[in-house]
């Protein structure tokens, strides 16, 4: 059966929206389960490639969506997977703000609202585990994000430097 990508890439980015607890980056391993595991769309590194040029470009992290929707269906994709990520979640934050606003003082709002940063932390570090899974292809690479992760946890380094630093091993041909 051969089904039209449009609807295909709406379908899944409409769901993964309200998935997406803690932003786009939160939907990040289940984004690639379907690209690569599910759909074939891309490979890993297409994937990692993608995440990286998402991450540098100016503008919101949801342009991986746009990515991988251009890259299965063009123009016409990148504006379904755009717009199927972007759309349910701004329609519900836009009746949900209401009410939340109206019970700020409330226990459950509260409870939800502490429960829900443990959940986002997790969802984006499962993300994290899996673009280095996708992008460390060699030990080198392996090492490379390793000490990456710890100079941004134990350091103040502004991470432009860090960019820039793996940048150079890039270009060096080190990787």
């Amino acid at each position: 059966m051969n089904e039209n990508p449009l609807l295909t890439l709406a379908g899944y980015f409409a769901l993964l929206s309200l998935f997406a607890v803690g932003g786009a980056n939160a939907a990040i391993p289940e984004m690639h389960r379907i690209a690569v595991d599910v759909m074939h769309w891309m490979n890993d590194r297409q994937f990692a490639d993608m995440f990286a040029i998402a991450q540098v470009s100016p503008g919101p992290n949801i342009i991986i969506v746009t990515l991988i929707g251009y890259h299965v269906a063009g123009f016409a994709g990148a504006t379904v997977a755009t717009a199927a990520m972007c759309g349910p979640t701004c329609l519900m934050a836009f009746f949900v703000a209401r009410t939340w606003d109206r019970f700020k003082e409330a226990r459950w709002r509260i409870a939800i609202q502490a429960g829900l940063v443990p959940v986002s932390l997790g969802l984006i570090a499962a993300g994290a585990f899996v673009l280095a899974r996708s992008a460390d292809h060699n030990i080198y690479a392996a090492a490379i994000t390793v000490i990456t992760a710890v100079v941004g946890f134990a350091t103040r380094i502004n991470p432009l430097w860090i960019f820039v630093a793996g940048g150079l091993l890039g270009l060096s041909g080190w990787l």
